[in-house]
Formats: C-alpha cells, structure tokens, sequence
C-alpha cells in the first residue's frame, strides 16, 4: 500500500497521533491494512463488514476500487 496515493480517496483518512498516523476508514479507528489482512486469510467482504462495527460495504469496495486503480495507473508508468 506504499505507493498509494490515498488522500485523494475520500473513504479514508489519517491523522497524526490517531492510530500511530495508519490510514483508517474515514470516522473509525480502523485502519486499512486490518482489511488486507483479512482479505489475505480469507475472508470476505462481508465477513470483514461484520468483523468491524463502523465500516460498510461500500466504503470497502471504494478502498479496494481505489487500489485496483492505483495498480493499473503503475502499470502505464
């Protein structure tokens, strides 16, 4: 997730001093690499939904929309 420009995603954000300054789902304190790392082992949207109280759906298929798009654009580079 280094190359990632996520401050033009707006489902997320990150403050200094808020989760040792992790990008988290925007009004959480969960932060992005809690779902890849989930995903990771298996499981699903919904199940990581379910898992943490807070976030929805749609802002993690808008977090995983904006990382496939972050992939694609650094394959043209």
């Amino acid at each position: 997730m280094d190359g990632t420009d996520w401050s033009s995603c707006p489902e997320v954000e990150r403050t200094p001093g808020k989760v040792s300054g992790a990008w988290v789902f925007a009004g959480t304190r969960i932060p992005l690499y809690a779902l890849y790392e989930n995903l990771a082992c298996g499981a699903t949207v919904s199940d990581f939904v379910e898992w943490f109280p807070g976030v929805d759906e749609q802002q993690v298929r808008a977090v995983l929309e904006h990382e496939a798009k972050a992939l694609r654009s650094s394959l043209t580079r």
